[in-house]
C-alpha cells in the first residue's frame, strides 16, 4: 500500500488530513469574513465593494481554482470528521460510556460530528444561495450593475435579499454558533495532531485559537443582523 493510500485510509492518516485542512480552512472564513464586512460597509451604496470583491472572485482563474479546492476540502474535511468519530465510537464503545468522567474527552469533542452535520447542511443552504447564481446560470440569474465601467452580477443584491428573512437570519445565527464551538476544540486540536507543540508556544496558540473560535464566528453572525436591521430601516 503506497503512502497516499496510507494516509488516507489509516485512522492516523485521517486525522492529519484533517487537521491540514482544518487549519487551511481556518484561514479561508477568514477571508470569508473579510469579504462579507463589505456587505455592511457598502450598504449604502447598494453593496459596490462587495460586488466588485464577487467579481475578482469570479473571474480571476488562480482563485476560482482554489476556491474549487477549498470546498471540496471544506465538504472532505467534515465528512471524513464525521467517519472518523463513528469508526472512534465502534472501535472504543466502552470509552464513550465513560465520557463524561474522563478528562481527555471535552464536550466538543463528544458533539463533534452532530456538530459535523449542522454546518454540512449549512455548507449546502448556503451554496444553493449563493454560488449556484454564480456558477450555474438559470432565470433566476441575478441583476447586472455596472461599476467603474465593468459590468458584473449584482451579487450584493442577493445578500441583502437573503438577510431581509428573520428566518434565514437565526439559521445563520445558529449555524455560526456552532461553527464556534466547532473551532473552540479544533482549532488547538489541530496542532496538536500535527506534533506542534512548544513549551513556549503552546499556550498562545491555544489563547489565539479561543480569541478566533468567539471572535470570527461573532462578526460573521453579525453581518445578517445588522443586514436585516438596515433592511427595516430603509
Amino acid at each position: 500500500m503506497s503512502w497516499a493510500s496510507k494516509l488516507f485510509t489509516s485512522s492516523l492518516g485521517r486525522k492529519l488530513v484533517m487537521s491540514l485542512t482544518g487549519i487551511f480552512l481556518i484561514f479561508f472564513l477568514l477571508e470569508h469574513f473579510i469579504g462579507n464586512v463589505l456587505l455592511v460597509t457598502s450598504y449604502e451604496e447598494g453593496g459596490d465593494a462587495f460586488n466588485l470583491y464577487a467579481h475578482f472572485m469570479k473571474s480571476t482563474l488562480i482563485i476560482k481554482i482554489a476556491e474549487v479546492g477549498l470546498f471540496a476540502g471544506f465538504l472532505f474535511h467534515i465528512v471524513e470528521g464525521i467517519i472518523l468519530i463513528r469508526k472512534n465510537r465502534k472501535a472504543r464503545p466502552q470509552r464513550y460510556a465513560v465520557a463524561s468522567k474522563s478528562k481527555t474527552t471535552s464536550s466538543a469533542s463528544k458533539y463533534m460530528g452532530a456538530l459535523g452535520i449542522i454546518i454540512l447542511v449549512f455548507f449546502i443552504i448556503h451554496l444553493n444561495n449563493f454560488f449556484r447564481y454564480k456558477y450555474l446560470p438559470t432565470e433566476n440569474t441575478p441583476e447586472h450593475v455596472v461599476i467603474d465601467g465593468v459590468e458584473m452580477e449584482d451579487m450584493a443584491a442577493l445578500a441583502y435579499h437573503d438577510f431581509a428573512s428573520m428566518g434565514m437570519v437565526i439559521f445563520y445565527v445558529i449555524a455560526m454558533a456552532v461553527i464556534a464551538f466547532h473551532l473552540w476544540h479544533g482549532f488547538q486540536s489541530a496542532f496538536q495532531t500535527l506534533g506542534l507543540n512548544h513549551k513556549k508556544y503552546t499556550p498562545i496558540i491555544h489563547a489565539l485559537g479561543k480569541g478566533y473560535a468567539v471572535l470570527i464566528p461573532l462578526g460573521m453572525a453579525l453581518i445578517p443582523v445588522l443586514i436585516y436591521i438596515m433592511n427595516l430601516q430603509a
